[in-house]
């Protein structure tokens, strides 16, 4: 049963953010069927990345779920490890500085960080570290590469890299790997497929859809 759709892109042009060139990548989700009656999920992560450092220079959330809704844009000072932190309420809008960890990630620049890895110089356990900062919080998150693996899509059947993130003790994911990410194995590293392990069951996203990749997709077979 299909609980919700979601898009990431890359724009195919370059912004600018404190007068550095960027790539715009945006993720973009929301509930679908019975579930979108019930959850109601509009969400939109957005982060501008710096073309050299590949860290983010700004990064926007814009979220509906439910009964709750948050606005919120971030803009990074690597140079002196800041992140100010504006929080978009009509009633009572904030402004804060947080120290950050040096090189910091947030997530959609995170993830496009993995994607710029260079997988074929690592082998099965190696360990990925990247620190980040998210939701006034920061993190030292570590990513362990699994190897490769042939996985089947809605897309088709496509070889892929796996990426294992460490998750913390939390109430939402059942252990420490609960997460799954696959990336394909080719020039382009885009996320074919999410897999996660909850306490109250599991989620899984699986790409039926591609379009304006720089380079053939690693496909096996067809669908």
């Amino acid at each position: 049963m299909n609980a919700a759709e979601a898009t990431v892109e890359t724009s195919g042009s370059l912004d600018r953010v404190a007068e550095r060139p960027c790539y715009k990548a945006t993720v973009s989700g929301h509930t679908t069927g019975s579930f979108d009656f019930f959850l109601h999920v509009r969400d939109q992560w957005r982060s501008y990345i710096d073309t050299a450092s590949i860290l983010p220079l700004r990064s926007t959330r814009d979220i509906t779920e439910k009964g709750y809704h948050k606005k919120e844009t971030v803009d990074y000072d690597h140079l002196h490890d800041l992140a100010d932190v504006q929080i978009h309420d009509r009633e009572k809008p904030t402004r804060t500085p947080y120290k950050i960890p040096n090189n910091a990630q947030e997530l959609v620049s995170g993830f496009y960080y993995l994607r710029t890895l260079h997988y074929d110089k690592m082998k099965p356990g190696d360990v990925i570290k990247m620190p980040g900062f998210f939701d006034e919080s920061s993190f030292n998150l570590e990513v362990t590469f699994k190897g490769h693996e042939t996985i089947e899509t809605k897309a088709g059947t496509i070889r892929a890299l796996k990426l294992v993130p460490k998750m913390p003790a939390n109430k939402i994911f059942r252990g420490e790997d609960a997460i799954k990410i696959y990336l394909s194995d080719d020039r382009n590293k885009i996320p074919v497929l999410f897999q996660a392990e909850l306490f109250v069951g599991a989620i899984k996203v699986d790409m039926y859809k591609y379009e304006g990749l720089k380079s053939k997709l690693n496909i096996v077979a067809a669908p």
